[in-house]
């Protein structure tokens, strides 16, 4: 196969469109494991498989030898359940895919046609899977907040994103950042500081024992990131009654707001979309969320999300089936890959 440049379009009205009788494949990898769904031009998806096991990241990035063990038998088993003989298309969202992509955009094609026929392949980071999932092939911005947070939008000539940097370095109002900022909060009530929460300290208790020996649970996890996020609900809980837990979530939404309106194009009624299981929470982020989004971009118009990332890799498959892909094409973000004899 043979990387297409520039935009999508193009690339795809060259090729024009594969045998729709052949299926397609779509894969949504986070960190919260694998998602596939396999099906045919027409019929949508017709079978889903999911592993919960991430897909390993090391000194090469993403390993694409780990994906293609994970991914084989999952779609194998929903080729079979689908009727589906052969893929002749396939879209894959990957979480981590702009910085850690490398090793997967060089081997993952090859390993696909080898296994299943693909012709064509869309590697995409999972900010974009999230956006079609959410928006389609819309002009806005969408926001994906779990564990780590980020911001994409686009107004259908190019990609802007925005942090994701991880819980490091941002992910800024994420689920980690919340959860972060909550345990603080009850470590500052425990050594008597300014900013403490005695409610938190006693919710990080019950969850974690005593918080003396936080550091030494926390810090040594390779997933420190998802135990941090798994404390969020807990600040949210107490945000009725905690002025300290509101203020937590009230800054997390202005974190959040700043990094849509980073991404949002200037122009028009773009849409504005949120995504992702932090949204869970409810009303203690939602509603402060919707103030700050109301003041930064009075024009944008929010939406809710149609779909979820898994749903964007199946739009991106059937379209790129189809040869009717249009969104912009983006060497980290979204690049499109054929078999030359297809060009």
């Amino acid at each position: 196969m043979t990387g297409v440049p520039g935009r999508v379009a193009g690339a795809e009205a060259a090729v024009g469109p594969v045998d729709t009788a052949l299926g397609f494949l779509a894969v949504d990898s986070g960190g919260s494991g694998l998602r596939v769904a396999v099906g045919t031009v027409g019929r949508g998806a017709a079978a889903r498989r999911e592993s919960p096991e991430p897909v390993r990241t090391g000194e090469r990035g993403i390993d694409p030898g780990h994906l293609m063990e994970q991914l084989v038998p999952l779609v194998r088993a929903s080729m079979a359940e689908a009727g589906v003989a052969r893929l002749g298309a396939a879209a894959l969202g990957a979480a981590g895919l702009a910085s850690l992509g490398d090793a997967l955009r060089a081997e993952l094609p090859h390993a696909l046609e080898r296994e299943f026929g693909v012709g064509r392949l869309a590697l995409a980071a999972d900010a974009v899977t999230a956006y079609v999932g959410a928006l389609g092939s819309r002009p806005g911005a969408v926001l994906a907040a779990g564990t780590g947070l980020v911001a994409l939008g686009t107004d259908l000539t190019r990609w802007r994103r925005a942090d994701g940097w991880g819980h490091l370095l941002g992910d800024c109002g994420s689920g980690a950042w919340i959860g972060r900022a909550g345990l603080e909060a009850a470590l500052r009530a425990h050594d008597g500081r300014p900013g403490g929460s005695t409610g938190l300290l006693a919710r990080a208790e019950e969850v974690f024992g005593p918080v003396r020996g936080l550091p030494g649970k926390l810090y040594p996890r390779p997933d420190r990131a998802a135990v941090l996020a798994s404390f969020a609900p807990h600040v949210a809980a107490r945000a009725g009654s905690d002025p300290v837990a509101a203020g937590i979530l009230r800054t997390a939404a202005r974190h959040m707001a700043e990094t849509v309106a980073a991404v949002c194009p200037t122009e028009g009624e773009p849409q504005v979309a949120l995504t992702g299981g932090l949204f869970k929470i409810g009303a203690p982020l939602l509603a402060p969320l919707e103030e700050e989004l109301s003041a930064l971009l009075p024009r944008a118009r929010r939406v809710p999300a149609a779909g979820d990332p898994l749903a964007g890799a199946v739009d991106i498959a059937t379209e790129l089936a189809a040869g009717s892909l249009t969104l912009p094409g983006d060497e980290a973000l979204l690049c499109v890959l054929t078999r030359t004899g297809d060009r």
